[in-house]
């Protein structure tokens, strides 16, 4: 049983999901598993990857089931009919994916969690279920923890299959919170495998050196600001631009390396409007700055977010929220020191582990202003990177996914 087929709605850009997909295919590999791919939009090899247009939650029909779905507490029967045939059409597929492929093991990639593709949902429920193929669901992040999924007219479909309970199918979850929430309100069993990061293999100087630093207007002893996420309103972005507003720079930018994401643009607007207030400039970076550590061989941008870490002489991640915390692993990978809002899952999932950072509490004040400054001091800034990579390489490696995963899938054979 060494043949797994991956499938969610996209596995493809930066998002988290990719991201951390990316690195289970490359664990997988390296200890002998042939990877294979389905989803609505690939950037996976293409001899390993089946596209079905209809997977992905930006296709017109799964939008439309989408809006009529959520804000509504009924729905009509004709659109129950076209949720069913979609998951016929969409199980029809999936069958054909693990046939082409002989696929052993199934790993769901959060389209059993959240119901962004409700008929992929319920398509990939059945399938498991009539054939009883082995499964690792890896859930990311769940329909209770956002609230536009509250009110619904499809409590019978996600009651069913976001996440449903069969026999063989296992549960992974990315943090401590998760796993209590998805036990207590489904009583199921789960293990918890958190984000992870190459740390075995320590980063390399970027071949285009401090070329973004001098394209984005920088000079030698400007401080470059980074805030690693996208744009979305959950990142807090605010909070970084009043950080800098605090700091008395002679030119006070925040450089964002992400485009606006799948939420549109309206609170890149915002973040613009408030840091003009505030005369602090806010650098959107993600039209030139792209992925390198993912399924793509090559960067159809210029730069990577490689070259943003190495560029940068600050790490900010102020989020409300996250399901782990990519960005951070990223901050302390690339060895820089970094602000983060102690929001839940950092406290209890990563601050035990006893990392050095600049953290605050939901707002920014002039003593933390004070904290960066000495924690930027020469002298103090080479013990804390060096200690933060190697607690990260200790809790966060390839290594500790190798030990919580492999035990997982080989429990099927």
């Amino acid at each position: 049983m060494k043949r797994v087929g991956f499938v969610s709605t996209r596995i493809a850009s930066t998002d988290g999901v990719t991201l951390e997909t990316y690195k289970w295919y490359q664990v997988l590999e390296r200890n002998g598993y042939e990877c294979y791919f389905f989803a609505g939009e690939l950037e996976t090899p293409q001899d390993l990857s089946f596209l079905e247009p209809k997977a992905h939650f930006e296709d017109p029909e799964i939008l439309e089931i989408h809006s009529r779905c959520f804000g509504k507490t009924t729905r009509r029967a004709s659109l129950s009919a076209k949720i069913q045939e979609l998951k016929d059409h969409l199980k029809s597929r999936l069958y054909e994916f693990c046939g082409k492929f002989n696929i052993d093991i199934l790993i769901p990639e959060n389209a059993l969690a959240i119901p962004m593709n409700i008929p992929l949902g319920l398509a990939l429920t059945e399938l498991i279920a009539e054939t009883g193929m082995p499964a690792v669901a890896h859930h990311h992040d769940f329909r209770w923890e956002r609230k536009r999924f509250l009110i619904n007219a499809v409590q019978d479909y996600l009651k069913c299959s976001f996440p449903p309970n069969l026999r063989s199918l296992r549960h992974v979850v990315i943090n401590s919170e998760a796993s209590r929430q998805l036990s207590y309100r489904t009583g199921l069993s789960n293990v918890v495998v958190p984000n992870v990061f190459d740390f075995a293999n320590p980063p390399l100087p970027p071949p285009n050196g401090k070329l973004l630093r001098v394209e984005l207007g920088f000079e030698d002893d400007d401080l470059f600001v980074l805030q690693p996420t996208r744009v979305v309103p959950r990142k807090w972005i605010e909070r970084a631009v009043e950080l800098v507003s605090l700091m008395d720079l002679e030119r006070p930018r925040v450089v964002v390396s992400h485009e606006a994401g799948d939420e549109g643009d309206l609170y890149a607007q915002r973040v613009a409007q408030y840091a003009e207030r505030l005369g602090v400039e806010v650098i959107y970076a993600g039209d030139r700055v792209g992925c390198a550590r993912s399924f793509k061989t090559t960067c159809d941008s210029k730069y990577t977010i490689e070259d943003a870490y190495h560029n940068a002489d600050l790490v900010t991640y102020p989020s409300g929220y996250e399901g782990f915390g990519n960005a951070f692993l990223e901050a302390i990978y690339f060895k820089k020191p970094i602000v983060v809002n102690r929001y839940s899952i950092f406290v209890e999932d990563i601050e035990p582990c006893g990392f050095e950072v600049i953290a605050f509490e939901s707002f920014v004040t002039s003593e933390l202003v004070d904290r960066i400054k000495s924690f930027l001091n020469p002298g103090n800034l080479g013990w804390v990177v060096e200690k933060n990579y190697e607690l990260g390489r200790r809790n966060f490696s390839y290594e500790v996914l190798e030990r919580r995963l492999l035990p997982l899938v080989e429990s099927f054979m």
